[in-house]
């Protein structure tokens, strides 16, 4: 019958190495959700990237636990375990709330902050101009000089309708919010299991242990 001392003590193992393996989804979605917003300022998805951070190192600390049945080592990690259950779906529920009116607001805080090297990049890539300027989606002459700082994609050049950066980048920073959010929120509840997985087995006793060992 699983449920025994020995069943807790792989299940944990496993969780933990389950743990990594999450951690290192969370690094990844979150560099790409930043990669892929390019200038805009994302602090709640450098959050879940902390997490995952957070989560390998706090993995390996229920790994010694869990081995070693070291009840000091279980306590610690029960408890950062369940912090960090606790930022990382206040974290994730803070991607999946954000409207676009607070979207554009982080964009703009970004693109005030790059270089104007990024900027010149972004413009080309997404031929924008600007994140939210007053010529959008009209034709600029193409006698009319634009300064270097400002644009210098083909839209601005050649007279065609130019269309703002954000309304290039919107869609991009939305699916980074809903992803990191999705994602963020669907693997904290495998954290709250393994705060109630850690307490079961921290309880039980080990019957190759001295009796008087057990704390």
């Amino acid at each position: 019958m699983c449920g025994g001392f020995t069943c807790s003590k792989n299940a944990l193992t496993a969780l933990n190495i389950l743990y990594i393996l999450v951690a290192f989804i969370l690094i990844g979605v979150a560099v790409y959700g930043r990669a892929s917003a390019v200038v805009t300022n994302l602090p709640i998805v450098g959050g879940i990237l902390a997490c995952g951070v957070f989560l390998i190192l706090i993995s390996i600390l229920g790994l010694i636990g869990a081995i070693k049945h070291h009840q000091v080592l279980l306590f610690f990690y029960m408890l950062i375990l369940f912090l960090l259950f606790l930022v990382q779906f206040s974290i994730a529920c803070a991607c999946l709330a954000f409207n676009a009116e607070q979207q554009h607001q982080l964009a703009e805080q970004g693109w005030n902050t790059v270089a104007s090297d990024i900027k010149h990049k972004v413009q080309k890539m997404f031929d924008c101009c600007e994140i939210d300027h007053n010529l959008n989606d009209i034709s600029i002459p193409s006698s009319t000089p634009v300064p270097q700082d400002k644009c210098e994609t083909s839209c601005c050049n050649g007279g065609c309708p130019c269309q703002s950066c954000m309304k290039k980048l919107q869609s991009t920073i939305n699916y980074a919010f809903n992803l990191c959010g999705g994602i963020g929120l669907f693997f904290s509840f495998t954290e709250f299991l393994g705060v109630w997985l850690t307490v079961r087995y921290r309880n039980q006793k080990d019957p190759r242990a001295n009796p008087s060992a057990f704390l």
